[in-house]
């Protein structure tokens, strides 16, 4: 099976890391970030699973 789209970046052109290196726009890590282009879709949807659920830490409208 292949997959045939590449999952877009979450990016939201708020690009400012906080004191632990976790993106305050789409809440990915420098490493994330570093190396989206690189990963297959399955480590994509990965990372954006935890990006979310970092955001949910600190964004009270998630649940």
């Amino acid at each position: 099976m292949t997959e045939d789209k590449t999952i877009p970046s979450p990016c939201i052109s708020i690009c400012a890391l906080d004191k632990n290196d976790i993106c305050t726009g789409c809440y990915r890590s420098a490493d994330e970030i570093t190396q989206w282009g690189g990963l297959p879709n399955n480590k994509k949807r990965e990372v954006i699973l935890k990006a979310f659920e970092r955001e949910k830490k600190v964004n009270p409208f998630l649940s």
